[in-house]
């Protein structure tokens, strides 16, 4: 989802709602919940940082060796 993206790619990112399936992205700073009268308020100090605010905060084994690390887990399952 787009949450998990701007983490990735250190991108700010703004959900107006009050809660989120992607907790994660919020505890690691990378997305904010805002109300619809927060958003603008919101925004421009997103856009005023430059993304400098989200930096490289990505969640541990967020590092995009998912399929790697998925591989060998089943290549040695199959005993391979």
């Amino acid at each position: 989802g787009l949450q998990e993206e701007t983490t990735i790619l250190g991108v700010p990112c703004l959900t107006v709602r009050p809660n989120t399936e992607r907790p994660i992205t919020i505890t690691h700073g990378t997305n904010r919940l805002v109300t619809f009268e927060e958003l603008v308020p919101a925004a421009r100090k997103a856009l005023e940082s430059e993304g400098k605010d989200a930096g490289d905060r990505r969640p541990p084994l967020w590092d995009g060796q998912a399929g790697p690390r998925i591989a060998d887990v089943i290549m040695e399952f199959l005993g391979e």
